[in-house]
């Protein structure tokens, strides 16, 4: 018999080409952010909602929030008719609801990059990264202290993720920089190195002043004045407290016509009431009533309420994610944000985890989930989250941006075109058939599903034969080529210069403070 002169294919080699093209794809067509075409969940009746808002007017009105170390604020709410009794402000009831119909319900952020803007509020969701943990961790290198390189690192490796829309800011806190002088770096980074829509900073006024004074030079004067190019992201101190970090930004950031998130960080059972129903009432409360304070600084300036509720374990008092209360919170937040007609923010892929293992795995699936379900418009979070938000996870970051690719398919909805429904395949296969090389399937094949980048699919020998690596490795890898095959976006040689000039002479006034 006549042997066969057909060249073996090397099944390695194929699959290999098949990621290649799948991550070329990914880039490719990833929008800048997620139009949903599914419902949102709805958790609870109108009767449920009804005494839920209900609670959150009885807290502003009765019980009133401490607006404290910001005179000017106080002023502010004085000359609204506010009830202020020393640092105590009251509302009568609907006032709060009433000024936050000033905001928009949904706005643009505009990136240096037109194609990366992102739409935030109605049917949109938009992914960012962690933001705010001291500590990174990689497989090779252990935990540590964020360094400016690590910071680095890991803004490049976001601005490569077509699942995150959104660079957020502290992706990790570059410890071995000034306190005082870091925020400079951060931002010009964020401006440098990534051409999608990012935070600035809060915790000073200064800060937030540098923040949007380097957007104005990046974007112009006369574009901020009518468009969002950068966001603050602030936290009340619950319970009913606000300080001055948070009135200071308003007045920066709104004042400026530029976006504000407020999230309520509670902490059931230590920062609200360990019940859940009273705790999602509290952080309606105080998000609402400094979504109000945000609109007398300046009438339509953007607001996203935000929520962050986390139950804690009774044995020992640490906070718990991915469980039951904070799930519900998610979905029932989702509704209050709508009712009002605000944009939202909650969830992400949160874990109490130290590691990117099963717990972290479960807990952040859950997490995400609801906050996908309930419809939140901006996922600080969304990735790279450990150890209740202490560290920053190199492997983890990937990890969870490649399922969030999967909840964007999801998100999209089902297709139910005429290509949809394959008639025309039933005509070419023929019943007890396959339809694996039919016509309507090899136009199809590369788009009909999902690829998770991460996943591996392949039998066990196959496996084994690569070397057995789990998930982790497969990331460390993947982050690894990631940042071996940046390139950085182009960005003009006058604005850059103007940007490093700004900062040079920053630095040269402020002093170093390392607390």
């Amino acid at each position: 018999m006549k042997q066969s002169t057909r060249v073996k294919k090397n099944p390695r080699a194929g699959a290999r080409r098949r990621k290649a093209r799948q991550r070329t794809r990914q880039v490719m067509n990833a929008p800048a952010f997620i139009k949903r075409e599914i419902p949102f969940y709805e958790f609870l009746g109108e009767e449920g909602l009804t005494r839920l808002e209900d609670q959150a007017d009885w807290i502003i009105q009765e019980v009133g929030l401490e607006f404290r170390d910001d005179p000017k604020a106080l002023e502010i709410w004085k000359a609204a008719g506010a009830d202020v009794r020393g640092t105590r402000v009251r509302l009568d009831r609907g006032m709060a609801r009433e000024l936050c119909q000033t905001a928009p319900t949904e706005f643009i952020q505009h990136a240096r990059n037109p194609q990366r803007n992102v739409r935030i509020g109605g049917d949109a969701q938009v992914f960012a990264p962690v933001y705010g943990p001291p500590f990174v961790r990689d497989v090779e290198k252990g935990r540590r202290y964020g360094t400016f390189d690590d910071f680095l690192n890991l803004v490049k490796i976001v601005s490569q993720l077509p699942s995150l829309h959104h660079s957020g800011l502290v992706i990790v806190e570059p410890c071995d920089l000034p306190v005082s002088k870091r925020h400079l770096d951060m931002v010009y980074a964020h401006m440098k190195y990534n051409d999608k829509p990012h935070l600035g900073a809060i915790t000073e006024k200064s800060r937030a002043q540098d923040s949007v004074d380097l957007a104005r030079i990046l974007h112009g004067d006369e574009f901020m004045q009518e468009h969002c190019v950068i966001m603050g992201n602030v936290n009340t101190n619950s319970p009913l407290l606000v300080d001055r970090v948070v009135t200071e930004a308003a007045q920066v950031y709104c004042g400026a016509n530029q976006g504000l998130v407020v999230a309520p960080f509670i902490l059931g059972g230590a920062m609200g009431p360990v019940t859940t129903a009273a705790s999602i009432a509290q952080a309606f409360a105080e998000a609402m009533m400094v979504g109000a304070f945000t609109q007398l600084v300046r009438p339509g300036a953007p607001f996203v309420m935000g929520n962050f509720l986390s139950s804690m374990s009774l044995r020992s008092g640490a906070p718990t994610f991915g469980m039951p209360e904070p799930v519900i919170s998610n979905l029932v937040i989702g509704q209050l944000a709508r009712r009002l007609g605000v944009p939202l923010r909650c969830g992400g892929s949160l874990t109490a985890s130290k590691l990117a293992d099963a717990q972290a795995a479960y807990e952040s699936a859950d997490s995400m989930l609801s906050t996908v379900l309930g419809g939140a418009n901006f996922v600080l979070h969304a990735a790279g989250w450990l150890e209740g938000g202490l560290c920053t996870g190199y492997e983890k970051l990937v990890m969870d941006a490649d399922r969030l690719g999967a909840y964007q398919v999801m998100l999209s909805g089902l297709p139910l075109d005429d290509n949809a429904m394959a008639r025309d395949a039933y005509s070419e296969v023929e019943p007890g058939g396959h339809f694996l090389g039919c016509s309507h399937t090899m136009a199809n094949y590369e788009t009909a599903y999902y690829d998770a980048l991460l996943s591996d699919s392949d039998n066990v020998e196959l496996w084994e034969e690569k070397g057995s690596k789990d998930m982790a490795r497969r990331a460390y890898e993947r982050w690894n080529h990631i940042l071996k095959e940046y390139q950085a976006p182009p960005l003009e040689v006058a604005k850059d210069e103007e940007l490093c000039a700004y900062v040079e002479k920053r630095k040269t006034e402020i002093p170093d403070a390392w607390y």
